[in-house]
């Protein structure tokens, strides 16, 4: 990875309490939820959905931790936990997943250990292909 990438790996980006935001995200770094989405994000890090959060659409990233509502098909390249106050509905693929007592989870799972390279997703101009670009 060149030295202009690696900042923005470390970067955390925030959807803050009582925010909508209706349509794709895509993000190199980090990604916390605390306000709604609605449709799709796509993440090379990980995404975290607090309390407040919710998440309508679809998820790609590689890791994630959900604390808030998520009605999606989430793709997770690694580790996925639901944390105790998660309530998700919907399909999950991941490597690996981690529910905690008290967590909702309706919908079906599939552990595809090993495949992370599957998820991961173009987010820089450089990657996308030409007939992609703007």
């Amino acid at each position: 990875m060149s030295k202009n990438r690696e900042p923005e790996m470390s970067v955390i980006n925030i959807l803050g309490p009582g925010a909508v935001v209706k349509g794709e995200i895509q993000v190199n770094g980090d990604f916390r939820i605390d306000g709604t989405l609605n449709g799709s994000i796509q993440c090379q890090g990980k995404i975290v959905v607090g309390p407040t959060g919710k998440i309508e659409g679809e998820i790609v990233c590689q890791n994630a931790d959900f604390s808030g509502e998520v009605r999606a098909t989430a793709k997770v390249g690694e580790l996925l936990t639901l944390k105790e106050t998660a309530n998700f509905n919907g399909d999950i693929v991941t490597g690996k997943i981690a529910i905690e007592p008290g967590a909702r989870f309706s919908g079906n799972c599939t552990m595809n250990q090993g495949n992370s390279k599957e998820f991961r997703i173009p987010v820089t101009q450089d990657e996308i292909g030409p007939e992609e670009k703007p």
